[in-house]
């Protein structure tokens, strides 16, 4: 049975993220929007995917690109209408591929009406309850309540001014100033996001991805906290940090479950916590909370054997031992593009991008090899796999964005010393010979697009055999063929240390990180991430076949 007839279709789904601005623009504005989506839905189709993850479209100011939400029941006009959402729901549907909504409950836009009222309120209010404000420290409360970092950079606390003009109380923002946060302790907050989840339900979504899921509940008293250097700015690598991951939180995932089970059907809550390891991770997904989370631990692994059997053997342990599949990913919206950032050779901390001063910048000929290989790999894991759009197309980090182009709030609040998300979010190439290479009808794109993908565009690889195109499109139609997602991994130890091996059903699965070629058994190829000389597999490269 396909993911696309089980009723558990989030047990071993294949969903692909969309990012609205960068997928598809209709209108020639240089802004991605939801009729664009719907025009290429039978691309999507003939991908192989089972559902479509969208990045958040409701209405924004856009200072963080729609992670800024002012409504969260209405489409921002830049992306369309509730018209326009219907028919792209509608559409999917017809073609069997569900569709998750982006939810961002850690925070509001600071244009909400919520955070407009609160302003005007004052100090004790009702109104001011809904979020995070607190008195400053210092004589004349001119220090802010703790030393908590914004996620972006710079003080994670902003200073109003009051209703009578006098320097006032100070709200918390993780991330931009533009993004107060919601205080979780607030019943009003939490029959809000009821009323959100609801409304979506209500028009035939099949989901929700939720943003910061780690984050929303603060420790009583937020103790100060200074972070550790070169740390990932979502705090993966970290435990006990009193904004992430606080016990809290999980009961406000019962309720939306408990919201998510009213409704028939098998709809699905995804978590994006970044925890430092599986086991933390599968606490977000027990059996009365989510149904997946983001396995963050999996994308951090570099191209190294041992390292990805252990994060592969801990996560199916972790997930399985609460009921749940393991989930794999490699790039999404907010970290350096898989095609890149397995070739890099300095450190680089999620959040941090790169870009021309970054030390240790990747060689593309090995990047897209090892983005291949990975792949390959993660296909055929048992469990739910997620894909960025443009990563089917072999897509790189986009390196050399001139500084006047860049909007990542990371960039600005960190005075250019963090490039920031702008190098994976380049609106992706359909067409190599059309203005904004088919992006939008115009040439108008909001970030500008390197000359190299006019090679990597989605007509070109529609007719090479040896495409990163075609490689996923046999991938996705085998994975679904053998039943893959809904299989048992068997390790197979009699290979070197820089080899995986293991087993999925009637399929060998082989990935060569070291640096010297492997005889490959004897068997019948099914899929290869890249040529296989003389019956061996070469270094960044990965085989499926069947064997004797």
């Amino acid at each position: 049975m396909s993911s696309a007839q089980d009723p558990r279709w989030w047990r071993s789904a294949v969903i692909y993220q969309i990012y609205p601005r960068s997928f598809a623009d209709s209108s020639g504005d240089g802004v991605g929007d939801l009729r664009g989506v719907t025009a290429h839905l039978d691309d999507l189709a003939s991908l192989g995917v089972d559902a479509l993850w969208l990045s958040p479209f409701q209405v924004s100011p856009q200072k963080d690109a729609g992670y800024d939400v002012a409504d969260y029941c209405d489409v921002d006009p830049i992306f369309g209408s509730l018209a326009d959402f219907d028919e792209m729901l509608a559409g999917a549907h017809a073609r069997g591929i569900r569709i998750i909504v982006d939810l961002v409950p850690n925070h509001s836009s600071d244009q909400h009406a919520w955070f407009q009222q609160a302003l005007t309120a004052g100090p004790g209010s009702a109104e001011r309850a809904r979020y995070v404000f607190r008195d400053g420290k210092g004589e004349d409360g001119e220090v802010p309540p703790n030393n908590w970092e914004s996620v972006f950079g710079g003080p994670a606390w902003s200073r109003v001014t009051e209703p009578d003009g006098t320097p006032g109380q100070w709200y918390l923002h993780l991330f931009d100033a533009s993004q107060p946060d919601f205080d979780w302790s607030n019943p009003e907050v939490r029959e809000m996001f009821r009323g959100v989840l609801r409304f979506w339900l209500d028009r035939g979504v099949d989901g929700f991805r939720v943003d910061v899921a780690h984050g929303l509940v603060k420790a009583d008293g937020l103790p100060d906290y200074t972070p550790p250097a070169d740390t990932g700015s979502m705090g993966g690598e970290q435990a006990d940090v009193p904004y992430w991951g606080q016990p809290g939180v999980h009961e406000i995932w019962r309720d939306w479950r408990t919201v998510l089970e009213e409704y028939d059907g098998d709809r699905a809550l995804c978590a994006e916590a970044w925890m430092p390891s599986p086991d933390i991770t599968a606490l977000w997904v027990r059996p009365d909370e989510m149904h997946q989370a983001f396995n963050f631990p999996y994308l951090e692994t570099p191209w190294n054997a041992p390292a990805l059997r252990k994060v592969i053997t801990d996560s199916l342990r972790a997930f399985g031992g609460v009921g749940a599949p393991a989930t794999w990913v490699l790039s999404n919206h907010d970290v350096v593009r898989h095609a890149s950032r397995l070739a890099l050779t300095a450190e680089n901390p999620q959040g941090a991008g790169i870009g021309p001063d970054s030390p240790g910048k990747p060689d593309p000929i090995i990047g897209i090899a090892r983005a291949r290989a990975a792949t390959t790999l993660m296909l055929a894991l048992p469990g739910s796999a997620y894909l960025y759009q443009g990563e089917e197309l072999g897509l790189p980090e986009v390196i050399d964005l001139p500084d006047h182009a860049r909007q990542d709030p990371t960039w600005f609040r960190t005075n250019g010393q963090r490039y920031g998300r702008d190098g994976c979010r380049v609106p992706i190439p359909w067409t190599s010979t059309a203005p904004a290479y088919g992006f939008s009808p115009d040439g108008a794109s909001w970030l500008p697009q390197p000359e190299e993908f006019a090679t990597l565009a989605r007509d070109i690889q529609e007719t090479d055999p040896d495409s990163t195109l075609w490689l996923y499109r046999t991938l996705l139609a085998e994975r679904r063929e053998r039943h893959l997602g809904t299989g048992t991994l068997t390790w197979l130890n009699e290979y070197p240390d820089d080899i995986i091996a293991f087993r999925n059903g009637t399929l060998t699965i082989l990935a060569n990180t070291g640096t010297h070629p492997a005889p490959l058994p004897p068997g019948t190829i099914i899929a290869q991430s890249g040529p296989l000389p003389h019956g061996t597999l070469p270094p960044d490269t990965t085989a499926w076949l069947t064997t004797p």
